[in-house]
C-alpha cells in the first residue's frame, strides 16, 4: 500500500476490519486450490484478518500469510496462532517459492502505475506453472472511497492487457456483483492465471 490514507485506515481500524462478519469466498478458494498439488506452498498476499489463510491451512496447504499493515497482521496472527509477515507488495522478492499466490481484494490498493511491476514480482515468486488469483473492484478511473482508501478500479480489458503483456498464461477474468467493507454494491473482477 503506497497510499498514506489507505495505510492509516487499516492500521487505525485493524480490529474492526479483521473481526467483521465476512462471507468466505469458498467457491473461489476451492477452485484455486483444485489447481494446486496437495500440500502446495501458497502465498496469501494481503491476508487481512486471516480467514482465507485459515481455510487453506485447514485443507492441508502450506500457507504463508502476509499483510502490508502491521496492525492487521497482528489481528491475523491472533486468529491463526502463528506469525504473519508484514510485507508490502512492492517488497515481495521471492523467486519460484510458491505454487500459488492468493490475493483476494488486496491488490485493489496498488497504484495503477506500479501494478505491472507488482504483477511481475508475483510472477517471479511463482514456480513454473504456478497459479495466481486476485480480485479487483471494477471501474474505469482510479480514486478513493468514502474511507479515504485508494483503489485502482481497473476494467477487465485493462487487467487482461497487463497480464498478457506480463507473460501470464491461461488468463480467466470473471465479473460478479458483491459488496465491500462499506456495504455498498460493488462490481468485482476475479482473475485467475498461470505463470
Amino acid at each position: 500500500m503506497a497510499d498514506e490514507s489507505t495505510s492509516s485506515f487499516y492500521d487505525d481500524n485493524a480490529a474492526t476490519y479483521a473481526s467483521r462478519q465476512r462471507k468466505l469466498p469458498v467457491r473461489r478458494l476451492d477452485a484455486f486450490l483444485s489447481l494446486l498439488p496437495p500440500g502446495a506452498a501458497i502465498l496469501d498476499l494481503g491476508c487481512g484478518g486471516g480467514q482465507d489463510s485459515e481455510y487453506m491451512l485447514s485443507k492441508g496447504f502450506a500457507v504463508m500469510p502476509t499483510d502490508g499493515s502491521p496492525e492487521i497482521a497482528r489481528q491475523a496472527e491472533s486468529l491463526l496462532g502463528h506469525s504473519v509477515a508484514v510485507l508490502r507488495f512492492e517488497d515481495l522478492d521471492e523467486e519460484e517459492a510458491f505454487d500459488g499466490v492468493w490475493a483476494e481484494a488486496s491488490l485493489v490498493h496498488v497504484p495503477r502505475a506500479t501494478l505491472p511491476e507488482v504483477l511481475e514480482r508475483i510472477r517471479t515468486a511463482l514456480r513454473p506453472g504456478g497459479t495466481f488469483h486476485a480480485t479487483f473492484k471494477a471501474g474505469e478511473a482510479e480514486g478513493h472511497d468514502a474511507f479515504g482508501r485508494y483503489y485502482n478500479y481497473p476494467s477487465a480489458e485493462l487487467l487482461s492487457e497487463m497480464l498478457s503483456n506480463g507473460g501470464w498464461h491461461n488468463i480467466v477474468i470473471s465479473e460478479g456483483d458483491g459488496t465491500g467493507y462499506d456495504g455498498k454494491p460493488t462490481r468485482w473482477l476475479a482473475v485467475r492465471t498461470q505463470k
